[in-house]
């Protein structure tokens, strides 16, 4: 496979229809924005922070092969360096992962690669030199691309972000030791796709480590099989989606509204309830009717 063969396709890309849905998808989320009321900018803040907890614990899970809990990625990210009663190299991986999280926040501002590959290194340096070198290759070919699409080209952009994030998976694939360094080597695309993302005006999108794999494998196939090509970008909106539209009730929550709603669905739960209780007893068709 040619070098940066996603990105050069990325043309091709942006005409499949799981690249026209995807800008449809993302639509009802991207027009929240600019956010005005302070209510909606402090729930899109919340769905950020939650957004790195349970990037993290993906991350956790795949460097430690443990059973990593919500509660455990949220007391770290929180600011603990232990918790009492779980394992130290549950904590110390969860430490790494939100390092190289928040190493890699700027490159949607300056798009420097080495925001990547330092995040790579705090994950336990899971690339070599080689790997380094060849996402930085992507990075800057990647980069070049977006400079030269029109500011209305959603489409361009979605499929760029795509095809930069397969390239990367396909670079890290190549250049590791074997399946299980390859895994772990993969971590970092994930952190470099979303921030690439932003820089391109693209929501961006919770990777679990399972749909990671299911991408790499698509990836590292190469796009010139049409068919390959479609399901990379298939499977990568059937991840966003769920995501863009989680996002998007996340930052309208209202919580007095969800209060109303919550009451009035307990109502008439009870009034069921009350109903089915009472279900077998029958009118008395005999019984005489009471004037008031």
């Amino acid at each position: 496979m040619s070098k940066n063969a996603w990105i050069s396709s990325a043309d091709a890309l942006k005409r499949l229809p799981a690249v026209v849905a995807a800008v449809d998808a993302s639509k009802e989320l991207t027009d929240l924005w600019p956010l005005t009321d302070h209510m909606h900018i402090d729930n899109d803040v919340k769905y950020a922070e939650s957004f790195q907890v349970r990037t993290t614990r993906q991350f956790a899970l795949v460097l430690t092969g443990e059973d990593v809990t919500v509660p455990d990625a949220e007391y770290v990210y929180e600011g603990a360096d232990e918790i009492p009663g779980r394992p130290q190299n549950i904590v110390d991986a969860l430490l790494a992962a939100n390092d190289a999280y928040d190493e890699t926040v700027d490159f949607s501002d300056d798009g420097d690669a080495g925001h990547i590959v330092s995040s790579a290194e705090l994950l336990g340096d899971v690339w070599n030199e080689p790997t380094a070198d060849a996402v930085r290759e992507v990075v800057e070919a990647a980069e070049a691309a977006g400079a030269a699409l029109a500011a209305d080209d959603v489409a361009g952009r979605y499929a760029l972000g795509a095809a930069a994030f397969a390239d990367v998976l396909t670079e890290v694939s190549e250049h590791a030791d074997d399946d299980a360094a390859a895994v772990r080597a993969a971590l970092p695309t994930v952190l470099y796709f979303n921030e690439f993302d932003e820089r391109l005006g693209i929501p961006r999108v919770f990777v679990t480590a399972d749909e990671l794999e299911a991408l790499r494998a698509i990836a590292v196939a190469g796009p010139a099989d049409d068919a390959n090509a479609a399901a990379f970008v298939d499977k990568l909106l059937e991840i966003s989606k769920p995501e863009w539209t989680k996002h998007h009730d996340d930052v309208l929550w209202d919580p007095v509204e969800a209060k109303k709603k919550a009451k009035e669905e307990d109502e008439k739960r009870s009034k069921a309830a009350l109903a089915a209780k009472f279900a077998h007893i029958k009118d008395d068709p005999n019984k005489e009717e009471v004037e008031l």
